[in-house]
């Protein structure tokens, strides 16, 4: 009878013992789930970039909870260090910490939930039955996690924006970033080119004031070329947003030195009392190419050099759900580098304004030179209107209300025009000498004594005379 108990009460110790040790076993035993981590295993975000902790209890974890919220769940998982490959696709940031708007879960098959009801959401309400708070998830090599501390400890994720497929037409901001945007700036940038072509080719406007206008449109064209790429949101991954920034910022400050010593030229020339100097055209764009690009690259580069050196340091403020804070864009010192000189250059070109016009009113007679500089002086102050306007709006689109930025996309749609009807249209030389190219030269019987000014007259003839 000792015996049978014993061997019973020994056979229920080894199966109590053999029950337990089946648990890690049956754990290592299920399928490994990879979770993305942001940082390195002892790493963590400390403001915009991964620092090593100092204690395991600040590492973080994968958490893993189910759909119906029950959490510690025992779950055998792979750590897989890096931010997601996102493609084409730009990576979005998500928090989760105290009463925010957006939560995140980690489903035991390593799937990423977030949630994004942005009016209330608790957690009771995502693990009610009859919940209906809008959730999208991201599989495994679409996010990574980590946790972050910045003021407020938050856990965080990159997540690749989802495609975009049957929303996109409902969708505002990416209809207005990616559809309206390059339209806009594309039609600038065709009425610009059609300028900067005309000035080069036609012989007789190559003089000064041609080539300054052609040397302002090339450097509107890069510019808007650049702003149309620091507006896209589809493919901010293969760019680099300084680069691109820096360019745009350089060309339109470029712009704005380049109608400064138009104007300069104009005011130097109708207060000269000989206006007969022994000085080429070519050695006067030599000249104000020395100020214009020497003004230009010192500021880029004070402007460079000060973001990264010396530009204001990230205030400590709660984590905002906008994927701009995380975004390396040229800071607030290097844009007052970029966009002081041109304020500047505009009250310069204010003052040229009143004072040559003032010597205008002041002039019974006029000279040849004169004469066609009075032509000129009417399209530089329609040149300063409208790039002031837009400059304007530019810098609107640096504010956080949408409606300006959607704004600005659409006046930009007028910059090229505008400055196509101003520099072409607008002026009878110019107009006269495209309709003497395009129509006397493939058909004849378009021939008509026109209105045309002078330096033109032996053009005329030799047109006329050719029929």
């Amino acid at each position: 009878m000792k015996f049978i108990i014993i061997t019973g009460f020994f056979i229920a110790i080894v199966s109590l013992h053999s029950t337990y040790s089946e648990v890690p076993k049956l754990i290592d035993k299920l399928p490994h789930v990879k979770v993305n981590k942001c940082c390195g295993k002892k790493e963590i975000y400390i403001g915009k970039h991964c620092i090593l902790t100092n204690t395991t209890t600040e590492e973080w974890k994968p958490l893993f909870v189910t759909e119906k919220g029950v959490s510690n769940v025992q779950v055998n998982y792979e750590l897989i260090i890096g931010l997601p490959d996102c493609g084409h696709m730009q990576r979005w940031p998500i928090y989760h910490y105290i009463n925010s708007t957006d939560k995140l879960r980690l489903l035991p098959n390593g799937i990423l939930r977030h949630y994004f009801d942005h009016t209330g959401v608790n957690e009771l309400d995502i693990d009610s039955e009859n919940a209906k708070v809008p959730y999208h998830d991201y599989e495994q090599g679409k996010y990574c996690l980590d946790k972050k501390e910045d003021g407020v400890k938050s856990d965080f994720a990159w997540v690749c924006a989802p495609d975009v497929n049957k929303d996109w037409l409902t969708n505002t901001e990416f209809l207005m970033y990616n559809v309206v945007n390059p339209i806009t700036h594309g039609i600038s940038m065709l009425c610009l080119l059609i300028v900067a072509i005309i000035y080069f080719v036609m012989p007789t406007l190559r003089d000064l004031t041609g080539n300054i206008i052609t040397t302002i449109c090339m450097c509107l064209i890069v510019s808007q070329t650049a702003d149309m790429i620091r507006l896209l949101t589809v493919f901010k991954n293969h760019i680099s947003l300084i680069i691109t920034e820096t360019i745009c910022y350089i060309s339109m400050l470029a712009a704005f030195f380049w109608l400064n010593s138009l104007a300069y030229y104009i005011w130097k020339t109708f207060k000269s009392r000989n206006v007969f100097l022994r000085i080429t055209d070519g050695k006067k764009y030599c000249y104000y190419s020395g100020y214009a690009w020497s003004c230009t690259i010192l500021l880029g580069v004070m402007a460079v050099f000060a973001h990264f050196t010396m530009d204001y340091p990230d205030v400590n403020l709660p984590p905002k759900i906008t994927y701009e804070e995380e975004r390396e864009q040229i800071g607030s010192l290097g844009i007052i580098i970029f966009f002081v000189p041109v304020s500047f250059t505009i009250l310069a070109d204010m003052f040229f304004f009143a004072t040559t016009l003032k010597k205008i009113n002041k002039m019974h007679t006029y000279g040849r030179i004169h004469h066609k500089l009075r032509h000129t002086f009417r399209m530089f102050v329609l040149l300063l209107m409208v790039m002031v306007l837009q400059w304007l709006f530019f810098l609107s689109s640096f504010s956080k209300y949408e409606g300006l930025v959607n704004a600005y996309i659409f006046i930009n749609t007028f910059e090229g025009p505008l400055l196509l009807y101003v520099c072409i249209f607008n002026q009878r030389h110019v107009a006269y000498l495209i309709q003497k190219t395009c129509c006397y030269t493939t058909c004849p019987c378009c021939i008509r004594d026109p209105e045309v000014e002078w330096g033109d007259e032996m053009t005329a003839m030799n047109t006329l005379n050719n029929y």
